[in-house]
């Protein structure tokens, strides 16, 4: 199916494609969450995972011979915190709006961003972001304390994800690392979900529902992406990947009627032109969706 959707696409409009792939993971998300009330978050990241891993095996067939002990500690490393950034980030939906959980997890990458760079105006994209934060931390009513750390923690995955995708893309070719990785992150989360969670795994309807989150936060993403880097700049593709966090609270408006206040919709913009800003001269960051 990715396959075909990929072959499917043009490169007429990569922006455009970029911006299908944002709002595709975004409205997946928003999706899962609305699902929140009938199972729990990590049946619907294991069914994500799952689905993803099953359409990425499919598509890439990864070649496992002659693989060194290296190769084998790259990719399962990349699995288990793709598997736990997921998990992480749904912990965090649970518990605080998405448009704020998606903008708290930024830090991970944006951060990293500015560690990268050795340019002095990117103290000012540390100050702006910090200003965000700091508004999101004086916002009346909408933040939870454990939510807050499920989103940090993601965002750390975030980073870690990142210079984790490098190295497997230099050690595994194509799609296959990443077919691996999400096939290990997925094992990792089937204890729980046919475990302590199995019960919410008993209609047809949740598996298709499951399927559908990964199609749209997964599949229809790397599709995008894949077809859109062929021709775009990585620095415009980072630029693009920094309006996530408004795709994400547009997204919970729409499917989940969540409403941010005065304060929030500004703490998010800081920290989307902050990443703007510090993203502009680096090469983009892989989205992890």
């Amino acid at each position: 199916m990715a396959r075909a959707l990929s072959s499917g696409l043009t490169v007429k409009s990569p922006v455009v494609l970029v911006l299908v792939g944002i709002l595709s993971v975004q409205f997946g998300a928003a999706i899962a969450k609305s699902l929140f009330d009938q199972v729990s978050p990590t049946t619907l990241v294991w069914l994500r995972l799952a689905t993803s891993a099953a359409v990425l095996l499919a598509w890439a067939r990864p070649s496992l011979r002659g693989r060194s002990r290296t190769d084998w500690l790259v990719v399962i490393t990349f699995g288990l915190v793709l598997g736990t950034m997921n998990w992480s980030i749904y912990q965090a939906f649970q518990r605080i709006p998405l448009g704020l959980a998606v903008t708290i997890e930024f830090a991970g990458p944006l951060a990293l961003a500015v560690l990268g760079s050795r340019r002095l105006i990117d103290l000012l994209w540390v100050v702006l972001a910090g200003v965000g934060v700091v508004l999101l931390g004086v916002a009346p009513g909408q933040l939870d304390l454990a939510g807050v750390l499920f989103a940090l923690a993601a965002g750390a995955c975030w980073a870690c994800y990142i210079l984790l995708s490098a190295s497997t893309g230099a050690r595994w070719p194509g799609l296959d690392g990443l077919a691996v990785a999400s096939t290990v992150a997925a094992l990792g989360l089937t204890p729980l979900a046919l475990g302590r969670y199995a019960g919410d795994l008993t209609t047809t309807r949740i598996w298709l529902l499951g399927a559908a989150v990964g199609l749209l936060s997964s599949v229809i993403p790397y599709s995008c992406e894949l077809v859109a880097l062929r021709t775009l700049k990585p620095s415009v593709f980072g630029i693009l990947m920094s309006l996530e966090p408004a795709a994400a609270a547009l997204a919970a408006l729409v499917v989940l009627g969540e409403t941010l206040g005065t304060l929030e919709w500004l703490a998010l913009g800081c920290v989307v032109v902050a990443s703007v800003g510090a993203t502009r001269r680096v090469p983009a960051a892989p989205s992890p969706d």
